[in-house]
């Protein structure tokens, strides 16, 4: 594990390249995002039509990766699942947010998954369906890992569960949805952290190597973006 002086450089490093512009530990966060109007699904992609403004770049030509001992879930150390488990997620459809022990003495905390489940929901069609604890356990091991660097906001969750409905209707208006998606099983959620770059946040999800990972940015820099998560077959794309 990177020791704290090693971790306060190359958050200057992060800084410097984009990828990182909130606060260091023992600093005021800022609050969560609000939505301009409620939506399941993340904007659109930019028109490709002349004039049009193009979608951000992951990382601009030249600009240095990631430190990659900064957000490599190798790295943590062997009691890491092991501790009680505190979910923090900010639903950005709805204005919802929850901050609760879900996880304690190596079980779920009663009704703490219901809750989990509910935030989770596709919130068009207003259905809920149980979620695959696997996802949970990755949302939750993100926002872990980046506490332990002094990144506190809550994760976002852009899109959790979605019906066919949802699903069918998202590909209709061209959304990045795939036709059979771990979306209608429970098994996917779209997330991102504010001011933290979705390249470093979907690095760390590469890193615990517990399913699919896709990257997705639109404009807007690093708030403009997002990271699908997914308890699948280990892979990683570009969206």
């Amino acid at each position: 594990m990177a020791k704290r002086r090693e971790f306060l450089t190359r958050v200057l490093r992060l800084g410097g390249a984009g990828l990182y512009s909130g606060y260091v530990a023992g600093c005021a966060t800022r609050p969560p995002e609000r939505a301009a109007t409620p939506a399941v699904a993340p904007v659109a992609p930019a028109s490709t039509a002349p004039g049009a403004q193009k979608p951000a770049p992951t990382l601009a030509e030249g600009m240095p990766n990631p430190p990659p001992d900064i957000f490599d879930a190798s790295l943590i150390d062997g009691d890491f699942w092991q501790k009680p488990r505190t979910l923090n997620l900010y639903r950005l459809a709805t204005r919802e947010q929850i901050s609760l022990l879900y996880w304690k003495d190596g079980a779920m905390v009663d009704g703490a998954y219901d809750k989990v489940c509910t935030i989770l929901r596709d919130v068009q069609a207003g259905k809920t369906i149980r979620m695959d604890p696997k996802l949970i356990e990755t949302l939750w091991a993100c926002q872990a890992f980046c506490a332990r660097y002094g990144i506190h906001h809550p994760l976002t969750v852009l899109s959790g569960y979605r019906t066919p409905a949802t699903n069918r209707k998202l590909i209709e208006q061209g959304l990045p949805a795939a036709r059979k998606s771990l979306h209608l099983d429970g098994q996917a959620a779209d997330v991102r952290i504010v001011d933290l770059d979705p390249e470093v946040l979907g690095g760390l999800v590469k890193s615990f190597e517990r399913g699919g990972v896709g990257f997705y940015f639109r404009p807007g820099g690093a708030t403009g973006g997002w990271i699908h998560t997914d308890t699948g077959v280990n892979r990683v794309w570009r969206g």
